[in-house]
């Protein structure tokens, strides 16, 4: 499977894409990933740069995963929705399929998650691209457990258990497998923390599709 990430640190941030690479093999799956990220980069700033656009035009990529910049979904929907209408037109010409990462609310702003999940689901139906409930699952999360911290110290950025969760939560949506019982640990998460996330992305996206 070849993946194509476009997006900002809230992808780049502990590799999501190498813990995701790393996840599926176990489960049989052998992901060729590459990832066109700029700190703080909205999706129209790449699709101005067009680095992302000329990759995806090469069609080397099964799915393209877009990731917005983290507070435009909130501060101006339309325009992140007219973004990803641009790069799903260049990505169904290419012959590849859209995924949308909907991503998570500040850690100290959580009644913003509401307005980044409804501008992500709103427009991943209209195009039919498929939504990657990260956000989602971490509002879950936060909701019921202490430990671990999902964010880093900066209260945004994604800390190695976040990404570890939304690695989970790729596997689940992307290639619709189960990560529970997978032995894939990473930098700054342990054995027990890695198995209560595999379990916790799994029973929360069941959750999410009932």
């Amino acid at each position: 499977m070849r993946i194509l990430f476009v997006g900002n640190s809230f992808t780049s941030r502990n590799n999501l894409p190498g813990l995701l690479t790393k996840l599926a093999a176990q489960r049989g799956t052998t992901i060729e990933h590459r990832l066109i990220s700029a700190g703080g980069a909205s999706l129209r700033q790449h699709l101005n740069a067009g680095t992302a656009l000329a990759a995806i035009a090469d069609g080397e990529y099964d799915t393209v995963v877009l990731q917005e910049q983290s507070t435009l979904p909130v501060t101006n929907a339309a325009r992140m929705q007219d973004s990803v209408r641009d790069f799903h037109t260049a990505i169904e010409a290419a012959g590849a399929t859209t995924a949308l990462y909907l991503t998570w609310a500040r850690r100290n702003a959580p009644e913003a998650q509401q307005a980044i999940t409804t501008a992500y689901a709103s427009v991943g139906a209209e195009v039919g691209a498929t939504v990657v409930p990260v956000g989602m699952v971490w509002e879950r999360f936060l909701a019921r457990y202490d430990h671990p911290l999902l964010h880093d110290a900066d209260n945004s950025h994604p800390a190695p258990a976040g990404t570890y969760l939304a690695a989970c939560v790729f596997l689940v949506s992307l290639l619709g497998e189960d990560p529970v019982g997978l032995d894939v640990v990473a930098k700054g998460v342990d054995a027990d923390t890695a198995a209560l996330l595999r379990q916790a992305a799994w029973d929360l996206c069941e959750e999410l599709s009932t």
